[in-house]
């Protein structure tokens, strides 16, 4: 018998828990030659925020020893192109639709969350309250409860999608964040976004990225972000989205073990871009061979005594 690999999150419906990362996946049109996006449980967009972003001049990104920085600086091409160029392809797609969505004062976001609500054409919101690699905003929300409170407040205001809050790692007690966020409103948290890192040039002597630091991700973050996870599963009760190196089926399922709910694939996809299409089967084979009827008997069920 088949094991059942739907979840749901904030009475939205996945038929697995695979989404692909905001940042790693472009606007889905891009990958649409290479995966079937309707196998995917969900997609999250590249972050979307009020004016049109060109990012940080190159270098802005930089392959690490296990994982890559990057300070992309949240380049993408603003809301209202946004709804009329990309909403169209990403209605006509079967799975779930989830705009990650970032700003540099909470006015941002609920004026990027205002426009979006008017046109739908997807099932939730991801707050990026916690990107490292910006001058304003970004980390700022994601680092302090009461900030990150008044953002979420302010655009459970503005919209009827249910906001899911993405958390960062730089933070002293992520439990506070997560508890914080649940108490304003989120539906569900995802983690972790990527921690701050540095790469030198020793022959120059130079940052190898131009702004400096940037985000660090990939298979060097996966035991900072499971430890995370577990955290915050046994203290808060809210759906967690695992995110942070997951980069084949195993890593799913430790994810799953430690709370996760749902995941989130980013770094790998520009490795392996059909990696999300062998993790979806290799979790199901997992499910399968260990006759486990659903996700919820893994779901942070691991053995810590």
């Amino acid at each position: 018998m088949k094991s059942a690999l739907n979840i749901e999150i904030g009475g939205i419906k996945f038929k697995n828990p695979v989404m692909v990362a905001s940042g790693t996946f472009g606007y889905a049109e891009e990958f649409e030659r290479l995966i079937d996006l309707d196998a995917l449980g969900g997609i999250v967009t590249k972050s979307i925020t009020l004016a049109e972003r060109p990012g940080h001049p190159p270098p802005r990104t930089w392959e690490t020893a296990a994982g890559m920085l990057n300070a992309i600086g949240l380049a993408n091409v603003g809301v209202d192109r946004f709804i009329d160029e990309k909403i169209p392809f990403l209605k006509k797609l079967k799975t779930a639709i989830i705009v990650n969505v970032a700003g540099a004062r909470v006015s941002e976001y609920v004026e990027v969350c205002r426009r979006l609500d008017k046109v739908g054409g997807f099932e939730m919101i991801e707050l990026n309250l916690s990107c490292p690699n910006v001058d304003e905003g970004g980390m700022e929300f994601g680092t302090d409860p009461d900030k990150l409170k008044k953002a979420i407040m302010a655009v459970r205001e503005v919209t009827s999608k249910p906001i899911i809050a993405k958390l960062s790692p730089n933070v002293t007690d992520i439990v506070a964040i997560a508890r914080a966020a649940k108490e304003a409103g989120a539906v569900a948290v995802s983690m972790i976004n990527t921690l701050v890192g540095m790469a030198i040039n020793i022959e120059n002597r130079k940052p190898c990225l131009t702004n400096g630091t940037g985000g660090l991700s990939g298979s060097a973050i996966k035991p900072v972000a499971i430890a995370m996870v577990y955290k915050v599963h046994k203290a808060v009760d809210i759906p967690i989205i695992g995110i942070g190196g997951i980069s084949g089926w195993r890593d799913a399922v430790e994810f799953h073990l430690a709370g996760a709910t749902g995941l989130q694939v980013g770094t790998a996809n520009f490795i392996e871009p059909d990696v999300t299409m062998k993790i979806i089967k290799g979790l199901q084979d997992y499910m399968t061979d260990n006759n486990l009827p659903s996700l919820h008997d893994i779901i942070g069920k691991v053995k810590v005594s």
